[in-house]
């Protein structure tokens, strides 16, 4: 059995859109809300943690309404569709409310908009799963994981070339590009990818593959886990929350350190961070050579060890140096070795009774600390200084290596691959 690489990359279609998305909201909002309506940090903290906390009880009710429709262009589908539509109308209310100055108008709808992407957002990731095979699923996380990469960069692209200059510049040709983007990659996503019909497929396919036995089961369908089990599970869980809370405090309030400390203007602050996704990118590869030689542990833990070092480096600098372009460099490789590897880990301790519920925990854990991360942090920049970021980024990092060394499972080792695009599996 082999993974469908044509189809898994038109599946991806949509979670590229939703990480362009995002890229935009995390490095564009907070600069409107502090430029335009003349918010504090914590206010901007605050409101940029919105997301998340709506994401804590919209991402399982879609989720679940997703699974019980069935209409005849799928399950998913509805939800894509119709959440695409309603989040590109919001995101055309944003730029018009930012030049009217109507903080009113501005935060409806923002709201409007993260309401319409919690719609659109868990059927999407719930899309791949449902069209491949469970032994491909690693495979597939791993390309969907690459097309959410290029959204990104796209995004940054986006901002390099369309911000125009000044404290207040004209954000709608960037939004318009991303909306473009959204249209564009779901309109191909429903031409291409007939869900139904390919559900019927796969379901076929598990039939044939369900009597095989998992190459690590440490319980039983609705058994309690054993203590060993749960030990390390609540530790896996608790490192999540903790270099989510170091890595989101950074890419939240980086374009207004990189513009307050280092003094770059005109989306100068996308480069670094362009940087960072081309090397997430092209790092999948390697992580995966990496995982299947070493495990998927030790390749986080290397993961948060680089992530801590180039914090402590970052935030060593007055002012902007080429040498932050290989900082973070090393940060996508970091970021991409822990994130490949950390959803399997947790999934690895279930069985196929119970993906869904420990995918929520993980879910639940790094949006939790993502609902934290940018008030706490927010404070501290602006009641303490900006220079709190990095030093923020290095302790949450260190407290994450910390509880990452106290998991004793999860981990396990893949067979070597024949070909080289076979090493973007990591084996559940």
């Amino acid at each position: 059995m082999k993974l469908n690489y044509k189809r898994t990359v038109l599946i991806g279609l949509a979670f590229l859109t939703i990480s362009a998305f995002w890229q935009m909201y995390d490095n564009v909002i907070p600069l409107i809300l502090k430029n335009s309506f003349g918010l504090g940090e914590t206010a901007t903290g605050a409101i940029m943690a919105a997301d998340n906390v709506l994401a804590l009880f919209l991402l399982p009710i879609f989720g679940s309404l997703s699974d019980k429709v069935d209409t005849p262009i799928g399950k998913r589908m509805p939800f894509i569709l119709g959440g695409t539509a309603i989040a590109v109308l919001f995101l055309m209310m944003v730029p018009f409310a930012d030049q009217a100055r109507n903080l009113t108008l501005f935060v409806t709808s923002l709201l409007g908009l993260l309401i319409a992407m919690g719609l659109y957002r868990s059927p999407a990731v719930a899309l791949m799963p449902d069209l491949t095979p469970k032994p491909l699923r690693s495979a597939g996380n791993a390309v969907i994981n690459l097309m959410g990469a290029v959204g990104g960069v796209y995004t940054l692209v986006m901002i390099k070339v369309m911000v125009g200059p000044g404290e207040t510049p004209n954000y709608y040709p960037l939004f318009i590009s991303i909306g473009a983007l959204m249209v564009i990659g779901v309109g191909i996503l429903f031409l291409t990818i007939k869900e139904k019909k390919l559900s019927a497929e796969i379901a076929k396919e598990h039939e044939t593959y369900e009597s095989e036995t998992d190459t690590e089961r440490v319980h039983t369908e609705n058994a309690a886990l054993p203590k060993e089990v749960m030990r390390s599970l609540n530790f896996i869980l608790l490192s999540i929350a903790l270099w989510f809370t170091a890595y989101n405090a950074v890419t939240t309030a980086f374009s207004r350190y990189a513009t307050h400390v280092w003094g770059l203007e005109n989306g100068g602050y996308a480069d670094c961070l362009m940087v960072a996704t081309v090397a997430a990118i092209i790092s999948y590869i390697p992580i995966g050579s990496l995982s299947g030689k070493v495990g998927r542990k030790k390749t986080i833990q290397l993961g948060i060890i680089l992530l801590l070092l180039c914090y402590a480096c970052a935030g060593m600098f007055n002012s902007y140096h080429p040498m932050m372009n290989v900082f973070f460099g090393v940060i996508g490789f970091a970021w991409a070795a822990i994130n490949v590897n950390s959803l399997p880990m947790v999934v690895e301790m279930s069985n196929a009774g119970d993906v869904g519920k420990y995918t929520g925990l993980y879910y639940t854990f790094s949006m939790s600390a993502q609902v934290i991360t940018p008030i706490l942090s927010g404070y501290l920049l602006e009641h303490v200084s900006y220079r709190t970021l990095f030093p923020y980024a290095v302790v949450f990092s260190a407290l994450a290596f910390v509880t990452m060394s106290m998991v004793k499972h999860g981990d396990s080792r893949p067979m070597a691959k024949k070909s080289l695009l076979e090493n973007f599996d990591v084996e559940d």
